[in-house]
């Protein structure tokens, strides 16, 4: 027995078949009946009759075999659907003809050809060849002969190559999937799938080598990871995830477009009970292309931190360099210590150069007198005392009628100076502005802490569900670590982290500096120059640090609902530029922090129903743009009236004496009103703000939170430019460092904003869609456009809150009672 020859391939295949046509016994029909790969069977089945094929095939040792099973029929009878059983070694895959889809409104659509792959066995660790039987059952309860076509092919082309395009066709009732193993030196591929046409919409899905494979529109969602495609669709898969370093990348067709963007054929609308035969195939092309290897997440990080690094670096020597000017001009005798707090510091005062008939209408220096003798209480108040809890609170010296009546008198003056409006005590008005600082602390905790909860759980659900259509991620540029699916953008957020902190430590240097001036009793702290106070300066500072954390946590798993995250701070951030523009020449009579963070907490909830009833309720739009236009009409009044007129008594007396002026200096006398430079700037901004308010009535655009951000910005920019141009107007300099730090500021963002509407993807459209604008990364392999964005504009909001520090450094030597307030 030892030296008996084995059996022929041949012989073992007829034994094998032979045994099975033994077992399964029966009648003639259950008698299995030899079939060949290729070859198109033929028959008709009914109640009492079935038919069973038996197919035979040699696995080689380690090998993977792809059976795929074509059958056709004929008939479209529902009642009586051909039966269609595939058994194999350890599983069973069966359907029916017709196979029947649902689609929206429980429409169903019937095909009358099924092809499917049967789920390959396991590779075993065996040495030699090994003989597969797959059988082939087909059956009806029709009374009468249905005729079918079967077809069984083994696959040649089943497993995926790396960096090889792959091109096959699939539908709805024909879906594909193929094997892909990971090369020894990749850890982590990409998934590239395109196609030429958009539709119709198909469905990409990553699973794992078990059976069945889930491979129909009804059950392709139940495992792995998945996404819904029209042009493009990417998949990001790491070889961790998968313990036999191989996976199946499954192609389903749906049988209807509406989850993709596109609309329900015309012709059956209305039909919902009525079955439809559609025939939809679609060409793909697949490529399986290796990702970055971690030096390159080394070499990011590296890349990120030492930009920003950069930017401590340069203000150090910019410190330094200060330093050593001032200890020169100090050592001449010719500046205050406070001076060294500038980025440039003039060695005279330059009150000589805005002479008594300038352009801004100069008055003699006796008109100003009575307002240098009411700030003299600031003069006489200790020196270094912002902390003290004894000073009197603000209310208390507002309170006092002689005072009010004085501010009437004051503040409704042709011609205002800066001394007309900081005449407070010094060490009150800090305090006030303080709270801002305080303030947006609390807020940021309060506000972040749920943030990051709810993107937790976001990032939870699409690593547990492997649903992801839930983020609308630049998917050919989005590179995991951890649980987290696109670490390149939240990495891209830690500029406005670090520069936010570098403009707390400017802040602060200028902060001590002027608080060791008062310490000194310098005079120059007390009457010249723009009144220090650095409450709102170390807010934006936080607010800038808040948008890189909060602009993190929305790409944790960007989408539609969460998008307010990412411009929340952003309306504080340009709220608190415009704020602490106008307290510049207004410290006195700036807005609280109280009713700032009111009117931000207003603006953050008209943007919240913005995001829920946006869309097309045309009711919100109104409502809004009356608010809008209102809301303006009632802040240029108190703007243009010094804030002399009481919002909170009166709206309509406000807006009634608002019409009389109007038509007193407008229509009656026609005479030039008496603040004209502020009437220009209102004037311009209120029709700015109208026709935002009209372009949103009329075109109602889907994207509220950057509507009401452009509104925002569009603000901020016209009052900047305005103080600038008033500036120069009233014979005030640019010194070289807020003139480059405007410079940079326009370069900066002008960079930034090109690749901001380089636009990688897209709530406002279905995931299948957004998809089609994805592109590869552009820097180091790692970042993409947005990502740049991130970096630039963290950048220019930097330079932005320089050019606010900076701006008035010009005036450090200039007596307040010869500072034109504008």
């Amino acid at each position: 027995m030892a030296g008996r020859a084995a059996p022929a391939p041949g012989a073992l295949l007829c034994v094998l078949l032979c045994a099975a046509a033994a077992a399964a016994g029966g009648g003639p029909g259950d008698n299995p009946a030899p079939g060949a790969f290729g070859h198109v069977y033929r028959g008709a089945v009914n109640i009492s009759s079935e038919r069973v094929y038996a197919f035979a095939y040699r696995r080689e040792p380690g090998q993977v075999d792809a059976v795929r099973v074509y059958v056709n029929s004929s008939s479209e009878n529902l009642q009586y659907p051909v039966l269609f059983v595939v058994r194999q070694q350890k599983g069973v895959l069966s359907w029916q003809l017709p196979l029947i889809f649902r689609g929206l409104y429980q429409r169903t659509y019937n095909y009358q050809e099924v092809s499917r792959t049967l789920c390959p066995s396991e590779p075993t660790p065996e040495t030699r060849p090994s003989e597969q039987i797959i059988f082939v059952d087909v059956a009806s309860m029709a009374p009468f002969n249905i005729a079918y076509e079967l077809l069984v092919t083994r696959l040649e082309n089943f497993q995926l190559e790396t960096n090889k395009a792959f091109n096959f066709t699939a539908s709805p009732s024909q879906p594909q999937y193929f094997l892909y193993r990971f090369p020894q030196d990749v850890d982590s591929v990409i998934i590239n799938v395109v196609s030429d046409a958009a539709y119709p919409c198909s469905v990409v899905s990553v699973q794992d080598i078990v059976c069945p494979v889930y491979d129909l529109d009804h059950n392709v969602e139940f495992n792995g990871v998945y996404q819904s495609m029209t042009k493009q669709a990417a998949i990001t898969v790491q070889r961790k995830d998968f313990p036999g370093e191989q996976f199946f990348v499954v192609f389903v067709i749906k049988p209807e477009d509406y989850a993709c963007g596109g609309s329900v054929p015309s012709s059956i609308h209305g039909n919902v009970n009525r079955t439809w035969n559609l025939q939809r195939t679609k060409n793909l092309q697949v490529t399986i292309v290796p990702s970055i290897k971690k030096s390159v997440y080394v070499q990011a990080m590296f890349f990120s931190f030492l930009s920003f690094l950069s930017f401590y670096l340069g203000s150090v020597v910019v410190a330094f360099v200060h330093y050593i000017r001032f200890q020169r001009k100090a050592s001449a005798g010719r500046l205050s210590p406070e001076h060294g707090s500038g980025m440039m510091a003039s060695s005279h005062p330059i009150s000589a150069s805005t002479p008594e008939g300038s352009s801004y209408g100069a008055i003699d220096e006796s008109s100003s007198s009575g307002a240098r003798q009411l700030s003299s209480p600031e003069r006489r108040a200790p020196a270094g005392s912002d902390t003290d809890s004894s000073v009197e609170e603000e209310s208390d010296f507002d309170t006092m009628p002689e005072i009010e009546s004085d501010k009437n008198i004051i503040r409704t003056k042709v011609f205002l100076y800066l001394s007309d409006l900081s005449r407070k005590d010094r060490r009150i008005v800090s305090k006030k502005y303080k709270i801002y600082f305080w303030n947006i602390i609390t807020i940021a905790v309060f506000y972040a802490l749920p943030v990051i909860q709810l993107v937790i759980t976001y990032q939870t659900v699409v690593n547990v569900t492997g649903n992801q259509d839930i983020c609308y991620y630049n998917f050919l540029c989005a590179h995991p670590l951890g649980v987290l699916s696109a670490f390149n953008n939240i990495l891209s957020n830690v500029g406005h982290m670090m520069l936010g902190f570098l403009f707390l430590l400017i802040v602060l240097r200028r902060d001590i500096l002027h608080r060791r001036a008062m310490d000194m009793k310098d005079i120059y702290t007390l009457d010249y120059g723009i009144p220090k106070h650095f409450g709102l300066f170390y807010a934006m500072g936080i607010a800038l640090m808040m948008e890189g954390v909060l602009s993190a946590c929305y790409h944790v798993c960007p989408n539609y609902s969460n998008f307010q995250f990412d411009t929340s701070f952003m309306y504080m951030i340009a709220g608190l530029c415009m704020l602490k523009l106008y307290q510049t020449r207004h410290p006195d009579i700036n807005a609280s922090a109280y009713s700032a963070y009111a009117s931000f907490a207003v603006v953050i909830s008209l943007a919240v129903l913005g995001v829920v009833f946006g869309k097309n309720d045309m009711w919100f739009w109104v409502i809004f743009s009356l608010i809008h236009i209102l809301g303006s009409l009632a802040l240029s009044t108190q703007i243009y009236y010094m804030g002399r007129f009481k919002i909170g008594e009166c709206y309509m007396g406000m807006f009634r004496r608002a019409v009389m002026v109007l038509y007193t200096d407008c229509i009656q006398q026609c005479s030039r009103p008496m603040y004209m430079d502020r009437m220009v700037l209102l004037i311009v901004g209120n029709l700015v703000n109208w026709s935002f308010a009209i372009f949103g009535l009329v075109y109602r655009p889907r994207d509220f939170a950057s509507y009401i951000l452009g509104i925002f910005i569009c603000n901020l920019l016209l009052y900047l430019a305005f103080y600038i141009i008033m500036k120069l107007r009233s014979s005030e300099r640019l010194l070289p460092i807020p003139m480059f730090c405007i410079v940079a500021t326009a370069v900066v963002w002008a960079a930034a904003l090109y690749f901001f509407f380089q636009t990688l993807s897209s709530w406002e459209e279905t995931p299948a869609e957004s998809r089609e604008k994805n592109r590869p990364c552009i820097l180091l392999g790692f970042f993409d456009d947005h990502d740049v964005w991130h970096f630039l504009s963290a950048a220019a909001l930097f330079f932005s809150f320089l050019v606010l520090l900076t701006l008035d450094d010009d005036l450090d030597t200039v007596r307040r009672d010869k500072i034109p307030v504008f």
